[in-house]
């Protein structure tokens, strides 16, 4: 009698560990690397600190970091790396939240009546290189305050020149080459104010608008570069100092600030002087100003104008000038009497 054959399939171990493939640990590796910078940058953010290069200098430009932090989701969810999806998703969250439009109407406008409205320019010429753009925008515009920054030897002599006196017969300009040299021009009355002791100039005034005085200062605080963060800090914290003390007063800081509502030490400027950013107020907060090839919502917003609480914001616009790496803005304003 022939024996029985067993056909039967061989068992299957029980509970076998789950190894997953060699490129789905590779997208985890990848996934892994793409989210460090994000998460770094995202933390500080977080904690309200700019921290130390290259922290700084990425916090500008935080809407890029989505980039590579959506990547890591996607490669998170191919590799089956539920740690590696919830951290993607957590930094992405995070970094969402701060890179959101501002809200416009952060305050409601001042409840005095209106004693001035005054229009305000700043305008960073690049070494004095768009000087002919700044002089036709004054032109065209004909705004009441103009802020120049990076106005060298040309520069401030074309201000002499060709910028009637009769227009702006009142001015306050520092000479200077280079980045080095600034000028505050104005319809209105000024009166002398010390301004800023930085390494490039920011002067400062006074100005009378009606029976209000109004007190000026233009930004230029030295650039973030990974050798002069410290530097960059101190200039920062030079222009908080500056706004605490006309805290309660009408304040209107204008300029290169090279720093964006993302650094810390721009908000603290902000809370230090109870001042607004005009351009956040009507919606604009994430229009770049720099570099000026770049269009939203890429690019950094670093050039602003910051207004006491006496203010409240009509429009304000982003004016591409030739030969300079900065936009220009312009702002319509009313000055509220809540005294």
């Amino acid at each position: 009698m022939d024996s029985a054959i067993s056909t039967a399939a061989p068992a299957a171990e029980p509970d076998a560990p789950f190894r997953p493939s060699g490129a789905r640990r590779a997208a985890a590796w990848l996934a892994a690397l793409l989210l460090i910078v994000p998460s770094v940058v995202a933390g500080c953010r977080v904690a309200d600190t700019d921290g130390t290069t290259p922290v700084p200098q990425l916090l500008a430009f935080l809407p890029w970091l989505l980039l590579p932090a959506g990547a890591a989701l996607l490669l998170a969810l191919l590799a089956r790396w539920r740690t590696g999806v919830v951290w993607a998703a957590a930094v992405l969250a995070a970094t969402g939240w701060f890179v959101r439009p501002y809200d416009t109407g952060l305050t409601d406008d001042p409840q005095g009546p209106v004693v001035a409205r005054l229009e305000v320019l700043t305008s960073n010429v690049e070494f004095g290189n768009a000087t002919e753009g700044l002089l036709a925008a004054v032109r065209r515009e004909r705004p009441d305050l103009v802020f120049v920054q990076e106005c060298d030897p040309s520069c401030t002599d074309a201000l002499a020149a060709r910028v009637s006196r009769g227009d702006y017969p009142y001015r306050k300009v520092v000479e200077g080459y280079a980045a080095s040299g600034s000028a505050i021009l104005s319809k209105l009355p000024l009166r002398a104010a010390p301004g800023i002791d930085g390494t490039l100039a920011m002067p400062g005034a006074v100005a009378v608008v009606g029976d209000r005085t109004v007190n000026l200062q233009l930004a230029h605080p030295l650039p973030p570069i990974p050798s002069g963060v410290a530097d960059w800090q101190r200039e920062l914290g030079m222009l908080r100092t500056y706004a605490a003390g006309v805290k309660g007063r009408p304040a209107l800081v204008a300029g290169d600030f090279n720093a964006t509502q993302d650094h810390a030490a721009f908000r603290r400027i902000l809370d230090a002087g109870d001042l607004r950013d005009s351009a956040t107020l009507v919606g604009a907060a994430r229009t770049p100003s720099w570099p000026s090839a770049v269009r939203r919502p890429l690019g950094a917003q670093i050039d602003h104008v910051l207004i006491s609480e006496d203010f409240s914001v009509r429009k304000a616009r982003f004016l591409d000038l030739a030969d300079t790496d900065h936009r220009s803005l312009l702002v319509q304003l009313e000055l509220h009497d809540v005294r």
